[in-house]
């Protein structure tokens, strides 16, 4: 299926993600796709059942076809631009000037309508502030993580690489990019407080400017499950002890040697606690494949061989068992602009620790939610990490009221419902600036 899909009937919304391997099943994990590519395709996925028609715009590259067929009015589109071979989020930018002008080609020849556009992450964003400009409708923009942010964050961490900084991530080009975008959209939608104050702050825009509309997850996919069946998906992932889990792409920003430390930490307090790595994609780059070798040298310099376990990547089928089946799932990121898996992990039962270096811990009530630790602090993060299994009452609650903390804030109905209000011009519920979002939808225990 290639033609236009039906816009008389539904109104049409244009969503933009233009790096890595966007698809109906994309390959999570591979280069420059993870949380983001889920997140756009969720969000699509529910503003088509609140009555929209959407097309995800994404980049055409390697032999990927021209349609993807998502659900029944949502499809991504992509577009090529600079030659079949992939090209890094930090440099796609270059080409994007033809991918707009493609888009428009695309847009014009099928006779393609849309109410407005919604782009993610700065590349995206330049591309969404040229088809506004072009198709004069407005443009609305989620940056997912910010420069500035990051910049500062890679500064810290690794001052003794500061001058490869530039060549990697390219920050001066991406900050300049971010703060044209933030000013012509019609609106930012940060994702956590911690992005509204610096969007305020540090790109200097307006409040008024600025909303708050977080990330979400599918609840009818992440839930608890009674211990039965918990014990039932242990076995079936082999979980022995007390299971730590973590998971994601393989990125020095994501802390798994933050969190190996840790769980050193741990380990020596708790002797039958075992480390669970789910990190890296199927088909890996020489980047991911030296990070991972460097993470099982830090294993094996620690003694920590028979305590932690890499397992590769988990298939999203998987991905819901294998949160319950843990006992506790960790976010040890050096830098989190919000943290998918941990909201999927607490609405799945699974006590859990969030960075202090990232935007949830601000969403949450310590000890209640959820527990947060500095994961620079070796020492801090281990015996965060041992309190749940120290205290069966806290464990208890962790699992408890996370769940329902997860399901009262983060489903991604609500988050599509939140963006389309904001369009609309009704009022969305909001809490910006020096307040925890504990607070404004208070549950009780």
């Amino acid at each position: 299926m290639t033609e236009a899909p039906e816009t008389d009937k539904f109104p049409s919304i244009a969503l933009i993600s233009t790096h890595g391997y966007v698809a109906a099943d994309p390959p999570l994990g591979a280069a420059d796709t993870g949380g983001q590519v889920v997140y756009v395709l969720e969000l699509a996925k529910k503003l088509a059942q609140l009555g929209y028609s959407v097309d995800l715009y994404t980049r055409r590259f390697e032999e990927q076809p021209e349609i993807d067929i998502v659900d029944d009015r949502v499809r991504v589109v992509r577009i090529p631009c600079g030659g079949k071979d992939f090209i890094p989020k930090e440099y796609l930018y270059r080409h994007l000037l033809e991918w707009s002008e493609n888009a428009l080609r695309y847009m014009r020849r099928n006779n393609l309508t849309y109410d407005f556009i919604n782009s993610h992450y700065w590349d995206a964003g330049y591309a969404g502030m040229r088809l506004s400009e072009a198709l004069d409708i407005p443009h609305l923009h989620t940056p997912h993580s910010l420069g500035i942010w990051k910049k500062r964050q890679m500064e810290t961490d690794y001052p003794d690489r500061a001058d490869q900084f530039e060549k990697d991530f390219n920050f001066s080009e991406r900050i300049r990019f971010e703060s044209q975008i933030y000013r012509s959209c019609d609106a930012v939608i940060a994702t956590t407080p911690l992005q509204v104050d610096m969007i305020i702050d540090d790109y200097s825009l307006k409040e008024d400017r600025v909303y708050m509309i977080p990330p979400g997850y599918d609840d009818n996919r992440f839930y608890p499950v009674s211990a039965a069946s918990r014990q039932m998906l242990r076995e079936r992932f082999g979980f022995t002890g007390k299971t730590v889990l973590s998971l994601g792409r393989l990125a020095t920003n994501k802390g798994y040697d933050l969190l190996i430390d840790g769980f050193a930490v741990l380990a020596e307090r708790v002797p039958d606690a075992r480390l669970h790595l789910a990190v890296g994609g199927e088909n890996m780059d020489e980047l991911e494949t030296r990070i991972l070798g460097e993470l099982k040298d830090q294993v094996k310099a620690l003694g920590l061989e028979d305590k932690v376990e890499f397992s590769g990547y988990v298939s999203d089928e998987d991905l819901p068992d294998i949160y319950r089946a843990a006992d506790l799932f960790v976010l040890s990121s050096r830098y989190e602009p919000f943290g998918m898996t941990a909201i999927e992990a607490m609405a799945s039962g699974t006590p859990t620790v969030v960075t202090t270096n990232g935007g949830l811990y601000r969403a949450i009530s310590f000890g209640r939610h959820a527990l947060f630790a500095d994961t620079f602090d070796k020492y801090d993060l281990g015996i965060m990490m041992m309190k749940p299994f120290k205290h069966k009452r806290l464990n208890d609650r962790l699992s408890r009221m996370g769940a329902h903390k997860a399901r009262s804030l983060f489903t991604w109905t609500g988050i599509a419902q939140q963006l389309i209000s904001l369009v609309e011009g009704r009022p969305i519920r909001q809490s910006l600036r020096d307040s925890d979002w504990a607070e404004p939808w208070h549950d009780g225990d």
